[in-house]
């Protein structure tokens, strides 16, 4: 039994872990996208979570995607469709909101008051598939580009049409979603509506791993092909390459005719895990240490890394000179900037040119300056948070 004091202590043990995480937000269920065929894997109808702006705030709108990786065969995307990112059935009723979607002006200085959305993933496609049909045996449902749709369709009717400003961002999958959707979701808002597109880690890179393989390009195309995803890519780049292609935001992203920022780091950790190094390229593990810690890497593994930051660098560059876009591309060893309080706005945030995350995010997205800097290699910043994993820390693709 519990005396008085020890119950005390846990009851303020409980609200100091609450305040950390943030404020705890209330799912919603759009069930009337289950008739329009707009639904999670499973079958389950799509979920977001929305807290109300307010003041200056009450007409401008933050809709962040959520990531989690796609599944690419049919036997990933039974396992899936058990978790909360195949099926809403699996999801928390209330979400922490803290970083940038948090509701604390110390924490969130340019958007604490917006009308805040966290997107729920639960379809494996970064919302980009639609096929109708549903084999029996499985159950499984392709349908990403209908759940998009079914719950942007339900935010403009919460208020969304009315927005002064609306920013559609996301993390990972999610990243990489919100520059796929971001001229669609430009069209589905009033022309006076100032709107623009923020990806964090979304900027996946097309190259070889450390075997010599194109390991990526050949699950991209696989999970374009499972899903049907084709005909929901931007048409700028399918006109041009083929649908898979066209998952890699560096042949996309020039298209792109509303203004976008990248936020990415060069060494992106999930990135070095499944892009460059991925377990099937590297059966041994030699990688795993230096995977789980970059402090653990080998020189020549620092090389390799080295090298694909210049690739990573080329590709973004390769964009073109824009008077709109924004970058903040550090060196630190990581993955999802925005969604983590530390690395969005804190006492010790990430830095370049004495500029956090947040302000540079903030001043773009309001017109106070354009923020475009790219980060000395690593080691060269000592204001990064470089991640450190386990091995059951995300497991590989």
């Amino acid at each position: 039994m519990f005396n008085f004091k020890q119950w005390l202590i846990l009851v303020v043990c409980s609200l100091a872990i609450l305040k950390a995480k943030g404020l705890l937000v209330n799912i919603t269920f759009v069930r009337n996208a289950v008739a329009k065929g707009a639904v999670c894997l499973d079958g389950s109808p799509p979920a977001y979570h929305l807290d109300r702006g307010s003041g200056t705030g009450i007409n401008s709108w933050l809709i962040q995607l959520e990531g989690g990786g796609w599944c690419h065969n049919v036997t990933n995307c039974i396992s899936r469709m058990h978790t909360k990112l195949g099926s809403s059935k699996k999801m928390v009723n209330n979400l922490a909101f803290s970083a940038i979607l948090s509701n604390k002006e110390q924490r969130n200085p340019d958007f604490y008051n917006w009308n805040r959305v966290k997107v729920r993933y639960c379809d494996g496609s970064s919302f980009t598939g639609d096929v109708q049909a549903v084999n029996p045996a499985t159950n499984l449902h392709f349908r990403g580009a209908r759940v998009w749709l079914a719950v942007m369709q339900e935010l403009l009717a919460k208020g969304m049409r009315n927005a002064e400003n609306a920013v559609l961002s996301g993390c990972s999958a999610g990243g990489l979603a919100s520059l796929m959707h971001c001229d669609s979701f430009r069209a589905l808002l009033p022309m006076g509506t100032n709107v623009k597109c923020l990806s964090d880690a979304g900027f996946f890179l097309n190259t070889r791993d450390v075997s010599g393989a194109q390991y990526i390009k050949s699950y991209f195309n696989d999970v374009v092909t499972l899903h049907g995803s084709a005909k929901n890519l931007p048409r700028s780049c399918t006109s041009r390459l083929t649908p898979a292609m066209c998952f890699f935001p560096q042949y996309v992203a020039r298209q792109i005719r509303t203004p976008v920022f990248i936020l990415n780091a060069a060494y992106d950790s999930w990135q070095i895990k499944n892009i460059l190094a991925p377990r099937a390229a590297d059966p041994d593990g030699k990688w795993q240490g230096c995977q789980l810690d970059i402090k653990n890497c080998q020189r020549s593994q620092l090389k390799v890394m080295q090298d694909f930051r210049l690739e990573f660098l080329s590709a973004v560059i390769g964009l073109g000179r824009s008077a709109s876009r924004g970058m903040f591309i550090d060196s630190c060893y990581t993955h999802c900037q925005t969604e983590t309080q530390t690395s969005w706005f804190w006492q010790d945030s990430p830095i370049i040119n004495r500029t956090t995350i947040a302000k540079a995010v903030g001043d773009w997205v309001y017109d106070r300056k354009l923020f475009q800097k790219i980060d000395c290699p690593y080691p060269c910043n000592p204001t990064c948070h470089h991640r450190v994993f386990t091995p059951q820390d995300a497991p590989p693709i």
